[in-house]
């Protein structure tokens, strides 16, 4: 089967909520573990343009926001349904979400 490392930023406050969302749509499960992730605290930055609605700041104000980067396994089947998750609890207009496929030795 075929797995994928998603990760994800998310406010510090959020972050609970998004590794609950990833977890329930299937992503960190390992053999005989669940709701496995990994994270780490850091900080977020960014400048709303014209034309967005941020949760955080104002349109043109260069923003700082402390926050957590999220690391999940996920079968790539179960890709989509775990960003959908993400994006639903997520705070951010624009959450910054990738993925990268993993080869098991």
């Amino acid at each position: 089967m075929t797995h994928c490392l998603l990760v994800t930023y998310a406010p510090v406050a959020a972050a609970e909520d998004v590794r609950k969302a990833l977890a329930e749509a299937g992503a960190g499960n390992l053999g005989n573990y669940d709701s496995c992730s990994w994270s780490a605290k850091g900080t977020g930055r960014f400048r709303p343009l014209k034309g967005s609605k941020p949760t955080i700041g104002s349109e043109g104000s260069l923003e700082e926001v402390a926050e957590e980067r999220i690391e999940v396994v996920i079968p790539k089947k179960k890709l989509d349904a775990a960003i959908a998750a993400v994006r639903k609890v997520h705070p951010y207009e624009e959450p910054a979400i990738y993925a990268v496929e993993l080869v098991f030795p």
